[in-house]
């Protein structure tokens, strides 16, 4: 009983040492950003390996891939499961955390931040940061100048919001998007599985036209209009904040815009064919 006691004491003294620890340093308002980049790409890489396990036992056409598609392949595993997060994160501070809300009087809009908002866009930059080292170190396997653009534009927006703050509203807005990341990877595991003809890459590609139309089309409209009535609150931000929050958006926008045309013009061919 003796032992069993001093274990019992033991464990609960290491179990208070470490809640010690989280809560003072990993969990720390001035540390936040930096163990949530890192918890972001040490996740990226783990889902990275859970990917590829997962997909050598489970998935019979995985071994019959060329070894840059089986990287590809567990590359878009980690971004759909980014996407996954951040999308859910995002819409409940737009449209559901008092946070962001007019009603909420807690200063601007555009200072307005939280520990759990800076920590959701720490994690969503070392996401970034891992997925363009791998896309810069792989190039152009994983994408071409395109995505390096979108990827550096995106990790530098990020991390300016998580840094200093500002601008947090927008960069959720904008971090909305990535909605639509799950059905891009669906239509490219569907091509390799050689279902180009299926149903279900029909199914998905609606799903893509419609997705992409609200999150990247009509939903960046919407966050035009809302820096235009906080116009004033937007040009109380430092400079280089209020240039990311006209330039970033405004480049996404139009090349949104370019891979929609894209979309659109697949879909016809799609349907076409089935016809």
């Amino acid at each position: 009983m003796a032992i069993s006691k001093r274990s019992v004491l033991a464990f609960k003294s290491y179990r208070t040492q470490a809640e010690v620890l989280v809560k003072n340093y990993i969990l720390a308002d001035p540390f936040i950003p930096y163990t949530s980049v890192l918890g972001g790409a040490l996740t990226c890489k783990l889902v990275y390996d859970l990917t590829q396990l997962i997909s050598t036992v489970y998935f019979r056409g995985y071994n019959g891939l060329t070894k840059i598609q089986k990287t590809e392949w567990n590359n878009r595993g980690v971004s759909t499961l980014h996407a996954i997060f951040i999308s859910i994160t995002s819409l409940y501070f737009v449209f559901w955390s008092d946070l962001f809300s007019d009603h909420n009087s807690a200063g601007l809009i555009t200072f307005r931040n939280s520990p759990l908002s800076t920590f959701a866009l720490g994690v969503s930059v070392g996401y970034f940061i891992s997925d363009l080292g791998m896309i810069c170190w792989l190039y152009p396997s994983l994408g071409g100048v395109e995505y390096i653009v979108h990827h550096s534009l995106s990790a530098i927006a990020v991390s300016y919001s998580m840094l200093t703050g500002e601008g947090q509203l927008y960069t959720f807005m904008v971090l909305i998007s990535e909605v639509t990341t799950p059905e891009i990877n669906m239509r490219w595991y569907l091509d390799i599985a050689g279902l180009k003809r299926s149903n279900a890459y029909l199914i998905n590609g609606i799903v893509i036209f419609f997705a992409w139309l609200v999150a990247r089309i009509l939903l960046f409209v919407y966050m035009f209009y809302h820096v235009y009535l906080h116009h004033d609150q937007v040009m109380k931000m430092h400079t280089f904040g209020f240039l990311l929050v006209y330039g970033v958006p405004s480049t996404l926008a139009t090349m949104n815009l370019m891979w929609f045309g894209k979309i659109l013009k697949g879909l016809k061919k799609t349907l076409a064919k089935r016809q």
